[in-house]
């Protein structure tokens, strides 16, 4: 397999034997770029960013997680290609040697791609763009004073790199038609999209995944679709993509996804794989359950419909035959009511203990209708059809969630293990109601918003 890429503005050709090699261990052992640092190996410190151009712009993306398939007809910088060819430096590079932004110093070469990345885009959203940067020496007082007397410098003309024109890539279609037949024909296959997830099967699981088949080149699964009924999302949108379009549409599902991920991991991560991989702590699913999402799935010329939650079927266990793929998901359009709740040891990039979601119509104090749905409730994310049932047609007060306490028992039976215990679960998933409740009601309900 022929990889060819731009890499810190120079034309690279790689011939690949094993398609799982990350771009983070190519640079280091073949190329001697050791600005990029392994930390973490698994896509949360951020030490390995890289900044990656495609046709839809630059992203800064882990590169522990980033295998070298994914990188065909794209453009890379690292940390050593952020400053100019004649050496001088980016104007974030500059701003943090002001600021005192670095001590040891490990961190520094991500911070300082994602820093560029983002400036390049204009973003001067600092706390967001460098939430997946992780620094214990300075803390991160001294880096956002750089990132913010960074920002009203103009960008670099050399970071604007053109791509290179390449050819097609073997296990890598480009169009749901030709995965459709490819797909079929290895059933046993690995679909690798961001790599998120499959990245750390590589990385700390050692998992062997070949043949693996990279779906990045499927332009007609990252489409999204408007109309005046329905929403209509690729699998392969990522999720980046999702979040500027519930902004729009669904105001708290795009908060939940800013922090369910950095911006490394949602410029990777695609909505579809989040679906299929089937985690019963997936946070889109508990979203995408209370709007009333429709799942549509694909093998060969053949596709069905369902809805989403009828495609989780028990933990590990989803409704999809070999070679069978998600190919969208449809979201009824709707005025919005959805709350989406996380709850997680820490605020930002953490995996949820509860995450709830309340697609609750109230009309003159009663509620009329319900869909209400949870990740981390039980082995699959599950919609709560007991509580909604028991809710529906009663006053929104705490007195009707007194007496619907029993409903919960009907439709959950969590576990306990290290990020919560079953009756903490519980009692959170209950607060979860009464809070969305509260906030349909007009009343303070988010501890984000207390103030003096």
């Amino acid at each position: 397999m022929e990889i060819c890429f731009l890499l810190n503005g120079e034309s690279v050709s790689v011939d690949v034997d094993d398609p799982t090699v990350t771009l983070l261990d190519w640079l280091r052992e073949t190329r001697h770029l050791t600005g990029t640092k392994e930390g973490c190996n698994e896509g949360d410190c951020g030490a390995c960013t890289v900044m990656v151009t495609d046709d839809r712009g630059a992203k800064p993306l882990n590169s522990c997680i980033l295998f070298l398939p994914q990188l065909h007809g794209k453009a890379v910088r690292t940390v050593e290609g952020i400053a100019a060819p004649d050496g001088t430096l980016h104007p974030v590079q500059h701003a943090m040697i002001d600021h005192h932004g670095s001590q040891c110093g490990f961190c520094t070469p991500g911070f300082i791609v994602s820093m560029a990345t983002a400036h390049l885009n204009g973003d001067t959203r600092h706390n967001d763009a460098l939430a997946g940067n992780l620094c214990r020496c300075t803390g991160y007082a001294p880096i956002i004073r750089a990132a913010e007397a960074a920002s009203a410098a103009p960008p670099p003309a050399h970071l604007s790199d053109p791509l290179p024109s390449v050819g097609a890539l073997e296990h890598a279609p480009e169009t749901a038609d030709q995965l459709a037949e490819i797909y079929a024909e290895n059933p046993e296959a690995t679909l690798v999209a961001g790599a998120t997830d499959v990245g750390l099967w590589v990385t700390k699981g050692f998992r062997e995944i070949a043949p693996a088949i990279f779906l990045h080149r499927c332009r007609d699964l990252q489409d999204i679709a408007v109309t005046d009924t329905e929403i209509r999302i690729g699998a392969g949108v990522t999720m980046d993509r999702v979040y500027r379009l519930m902004q729009e549409h669904h105001p708290s599902y795009a908060e939940m996804i800013r922090r369910y991920g950095s911006t490394q991991v949602r410029a990777a991560a695609t909505l579809g794989g989040n679906i299929a991989n089937g985690s019963p702590i997936g946070d889109n699913p508990p979203a995408l359950i209370a709007l009333g999402a429709t799942l549509h799935l694909r093998k060969r010329a053949d596709r069905r419909s369902l809805p989403i939650e009828a495609f989780f079927l028990d933990y590990g266990k989803q409704d999809r035959a070999p070679g069978e793929f998600v190919e969208a998901v449809t979201l009824p359009r709707q005025p919005d009511q959805l709350k989406v709740f996380k709850l997680s040891k820490r605020f930002d990039q953490d995996i949820s203990a509860v995450c709830g979601a309340f697609n609750l119509e109230i009309a003159d104090g009663t509620v009329t209708s319900a869909r209400i749905a949870f990740g981390g409730m039980a082995g699959i994310p599950k919609r709560a059809s007991t509580v909604e049932a028991a809710l529906t047609g009663r006053p929104a007060t705490q007195a009707t969630l007194d007496e619907i306490a029993d409903a919960w028992d009907a439709d959950f039976q969590p576990m306990s293990d290290m990020r919560a215990s079953a009756a903490y679960r519980l009692s959170a998933a209950r607060n979860m109601l009464a809070r969305a409740l509260l906030t349909e009601t007009g009343a303070p309900a988010s501890v984000l918003e207390v103030a003096p």
